[in-house]
């Protein structure tokens, strides 16, 4: 019997209520269950999304060099069936942020900014009126949480009751890391060195959400303790861009904290390794533990593509 394979357009997506995602707090719980599942669906069936963007141009602002955000946000922007453009530099250097959002308002049709200070996101949505994402800020990183759910989702079927466990600086990363956790019943431990624990308020707000969830919100100093049961553990550079002043520093507090093989023994057995890349290796962590059969650092890598694609996706019913 003859098997005919037809392209099955998506349903139409409500729109987003926020209609950016300028932090991770823009989605609400529902909304990130759901965008995860539309990236699912993306990643299997990225024919039927092929023309969601087209005639569309995406503006991508990169403040901070790239190479996974840059290049899987142009991906995206190709595969939906629009296109993109990329400005380098400061974004509001030679004229008001307000400006550049107003500006480009009028040529294009959503705005991916790679920036410093979450102010220029929040700026950006709010002068251009166009759907703005973050594509990593100080205080945010939400498509890497995003990728990062979704590998999680992969290797373990679902989220609720697992741990995952992020050793090093409570950054940007941790932050959306725990909002996200804190949302999907996912236990989650962050474990810094002293004084370098993630801001109180992201803490408090993740708790709250957990109180909803049943997941576990923890922070500590204490490496052996934050890593009992965790079945994956994560790690990021030990001085982001522009901290490198405090390099040397850092590396001397953060030593103990290096993702290696006896710390990942620390952690329950087959516990996956993470990173969200670029990796110091023999830093914040050793080649031998990238490199470990645990290590599903490109899964997330890949993953910010599909998690890009899906968020666009629900941001198109905003463009007109």
């Amino acid at each position: 019997m003859a098997v005919h394979n037809h392209t099955v357009s998506p349903d139409p997506l409500p729109p987003l209520a926020a209609g950016h995602l300028r932090s991770d707090l823009d989605l609400s719980s529902a909304e990130l269950r759901a965008l995860l599942d539309l990236a699912v669906d993306v990643k299997a069936r990225p024919a039927a999304y092929a023309t969601v963007l087209r005639g569309a141009i995406v503006s991508l602002l990169f403040e901070k060099p790239s190479l996974r955000t840059r290049i899987t946000f142009e991906v995206a922007a190709k595969q939906l069936g629009g296109d993109s453009i990329v400005q380098t530099g400061p974004i509001g250097g030679r004229e008001p942020v307000k400006d550049v959002a107003r500006n480009l308002a009028r040529w294009t049709r959503m705005i991916a900014a790679r920036t410093f200070a979450q102010q220029t996101v929040e700026d950006l949505a709010r002068w251009s009126g166009l759907p703005t994402i973050n594509a990593l800020s100080d205080l945010y990183h939400p498509c890497q949480a995003l990728a990062d759910m979704l590998t999680l989702r992969e290797h373990w079927g679902a989220w609720e009751g697992r741990t995952l466990a992020y050793v090093g600086d409570g950054n940007n990363v941790a932050h959306s890391l725990m909002l996200d956790a804190a949302r999907l019943g996912l236990h989650f431990t962050c474990i810094t060195p002293p004084g370098y624990e993630p801001s109180e308020t992201i803490v408090a707000a993740a708790r709250e959400f957990a109180q909803a969830t049943g997941a576990r919100i923890l922070v500590t100093t204490e490496i052996e303790a934050g890593l009992a049961g965790a079945e994956a553990v994560y790690t990021d550079v030990w001085a982001s861009m522009g901290q490198e002043h405090e390099a040397i520093e850092r590396a001397r507090l953060f030593a103990p904290y290096q993702v290696n093989e006896e710390l990942m023994a620390m952690a329950a057995p087959g516990a996956l390794f993470m990173h969200c890349l670029p990796a110091h290796r023999e830093e914040e962590t050793t080649d031998a533990v990238m490199e470990s059969p645990v290590s599903v650092v490109f899964d997330q890598a890949e993953n910010r593509l599909h998690a890009q694609k899906a968020l666009m996706v629900m941001l198109s019913a905003q463009i007109h």
